[in-house]
């Protein structure tokens, strides 16, 4: 695999798994319905080489009027199926408008299921404000920033995740903003010492 950057866009030269091709087309058709959105957790470090297992995929998305949801629904269900429920309306007000998540996935095949919720917090807003553009074989990404990504999966705070930490700063560490990444370490009360001790000296 290949990296390279140009402004906030992160360039990617690599052989696409059959993961990567699944969240291409997913998010190809969150694009068609102006439906701005992130990537968020696991698959973020997945994406950049990390090799472990990955059955779903979160993506967090604007806060959308049910009309715009209903039209992206409608597309879905003819090679996607809802996993928590078959009614768009209960979708919608049962589960997003509480920020719960609904788990698409390919009709016959649960795996891998994006899961889908609205924002909710400073954080996730701050992340698909601040979305980072991946470039995958010609084909756009967003990804929450990077600065915001590691903080956070010390936050979560499992080996699973910790480790998606170690990596992410291993690979990042001469393209980070440090000021934004220390803001967040602050914000989601990650301790100077477990930083120091999970991502070196930063």
């Amino acid at each position: 695999m290949q990296l390279g950057f140009r402004g906030n866009e992160i360039i990617i030269h690599k052989e696409l798994s059959m993961l990567d091709e699944s969240v291409l087309d997913f998010v190809d058709i969150l694009a068609r319905h102006n439906i701005k959105h992130v990537i968020v957790s696991g698959y973020v470090a997945i994406l950049f080489g990390l090799d472990r297992m990955c059955d779903d995929v979160d993506i967090l998305i604007q806060n959308t009027a049910f009309e715009r949801f209903l039209k992206l629904w409608l597309e879905l269900e003819k090679t996607y199926e809802c996993l928590d429920t078959q009614d768009p309306i209960d979708a919608y007000n049962g589960y997003l408008r509480y920020h719960h998540a609904i788990r698409i996935a390919k009709k016959g095949s649960p795996v891998p299921n994006f899961h889908i919720k609205f924002v909710k917090n400073e954080i996730e807003r701050l992340s698909l404000k601040y979305r980072r553009s991946v470039n995958l074989d010609n084909r756009i990404l967003f990804i929450s920033p990077i600065e915001i990504q590691i903080p956070y999966k010390l936050f979560q705070g499992s080996e699973k995740d910790v480790d998606d930490a170690r990596f992410l700063i291993k690979l990042f560490r001469d393209e980070l903003n440090m000021a934004m990444l220390d803001r967040f370490l602050t914000e989601l009360e990650i301790p100077k010492d477990s930083a120091k001790k999970y991502l070196g000296d930063i």
